[in-house]
């Protein structure tokens, strides 16, 4: 795993400063829960605009809640243009300002249910875990794979999940223990497709048969939905809440409003909504708790 010069010229793991980021976003919203339920709820929102725009507009909108409100923290959003040069799936680059440590993070806004934590695009998973056979119970064995090169994005993505549940409408954000994944999970078992399951898939579980998360199949007739490294929300014990649990959230329909009137004003009209909105920002500010 890549690592940077930090503070006293010391080494920065990117996982731990990303769980030291995680640490102080829930710190930040223990203190200050209506940040947290005002972004969140103008970001599901947006799924009244389109089932899939809340996920796009998610990104923009972690990345300006860091630069707002995280004093200690600045946040990039990498943009779908720079695709191609991207090393891994982040959305957004996060720069710790105090140890200068970055790190890249991937924001998935799913619902409440089964989570992808890797696309595995070049279609490795799979088949570095069929030469093992399928059933794989040998210590050496699963430690090898978490140490394979085709896991490599699970090792090195920061996957930070936005989850809501639409018909009660709550949202949270929770995030996957990594490290309790690799460290209790115990058997590897191939299930074959079949009980509306088009692919075989090969799942992780622990020493109690728990669910740790699965593998798909994800060859050439592989969709997105049918391919990579998932886990699920309500059946995986291996997650833990940043908000402390879920968060109630209501439908901002000026919001969509607001969307549709700057979609044919001009730059100047957006100009004088801006500066109304950064006072907006700043008010809040003043009524929180920003250490």
């Amino acid at each position: 795993m890549a690592t940077v010069a930090g503070k006293n010229n010391k080494p920065l793991n990117h996982q731990t400063a990303y769980t030291d980021f995680t640490r102080r976003l829930k710190l930040l919203i223990n203190k200050n829960p209506h940040l947290i339920t005002t972004t969140l709820g103008n970001i599901f929102t947006t799924r009244l605009i389109g089932n899939k725009t809340h996920g796009d507009l998610a990104e923009i909108a972690i990345a300006e809640f860091i630069n707002q409100f995280m004093y200690d923290f600045k946040s990039e959003h990498v943009g779908k243009d720079l695709y191609r040069a991207k090393k891994h799936e982040e959305d957004i680059s996060i720069t710790n300002e105090i140890t200068k440590e970055k790190f890249p993070v991937s924001l998935k806004a799913y619902g409440d249910g089964p989570l992808q934590l890797s696309t595995d695009k070049n279609f490795l998973m799979f088949p570095k875990l069929e030469r093992f056979g399928k059933l794989i119970e040998k210590r050496a064995d699963i430690a090898s794979l978490w140490a394979a090169p085709a896991f490599a994005d699970f090792r090195n993505l920061n996957v930070l999940p936005l989850i809501y549940d639409e018909k009660q409408k709550r949202c949270k954000i929770t995030v996957f223990d990594h490290e309790a994944a690799k460290k209790n999970t115990t058997r590897i078992v191939y299930s074959a497709a079949g009980r509306g399951r088009r692919h075989p898939v090969f799942r992780f579980l622990d020493d109690s048969d728990g669910y740790v998360c699965e593998v798909r199949y994800g060859g050439p007739t592989a969709n997105a939905l049918q391919r990579g490294l998932w886990t699920h929300t309500k059946n995986c014990k291996y997650f833990q809440d940043v908000t402390n649990g879920w968060i109630s959230y209501s439908h901002n329909l000026v919001l969509v409003k607001l969307f549709s009137h700057a979609l044919v004003s001009t730059v100047s009209g957006h100009q004088e909504a801006l500066a109304n909105l950064k006072k907006d920002i700043e008010k809040q500010k003043q009524h929180s708790e920003l250490k």
